[in-house]
């Protein structure tokens, strides 16, 4: 069983940065890939960026792309997303999920196994 724990939400200005992290625990954790979502209130979960565990290799939402940054540290079994330059846009829940069997396309939300509780961003204007 794998669990997943964010931190690092809060209230930012616009313009400004943050960074979430997500702690990973469970047996022998080696997932594919892990990846960052957000919901805003009244909308779908979208996916904002993912990582494979592995390789390292990158994905981005148009949306975040110049702005924010994923990152793992394999050693610590921890996922980050550093977001720069924020916008009220911006403002979510924020979740962290993990592939661990390797099926599905990483910008897909059926693609991933297990999720957080998620982290409120809220960027104000």
């Amino acid at each position: 069983q794998v669990q997943l724990v964010e931190s690092g939400g809060g209230l930012v200005q616009a313009g400004g940065s943050l960074r979430l992290s997500c702690a990973a625990s469970g047996r022998s954790f080696s997932p594919a890939a892990m990846g960052w979502f957000r919901q805003a209130p009244g909308k779908e979960r979208d996916f904002v960026a993912a990582v494979t565990w592995h390789g390292g290799f990158t994905y981005y939402a148009d949306s975040v792309k110049g702005r924010f940054t994923i990152s793992r540290d394999n050693t610590k079994n921890t996922l980050y997303l550093q977001m720069n330059s924020l916008k009220p846009e911006d403002t979510a829940v924020y979740y962290c999920a993990a592939d661990i069997d390797y099926i599905g396309s990483y910008y897909n939300m059926p693609a991933y196994d297990y999720w957080g509780q998620g982290t409120q961003v809220t960027v104000s204007s």
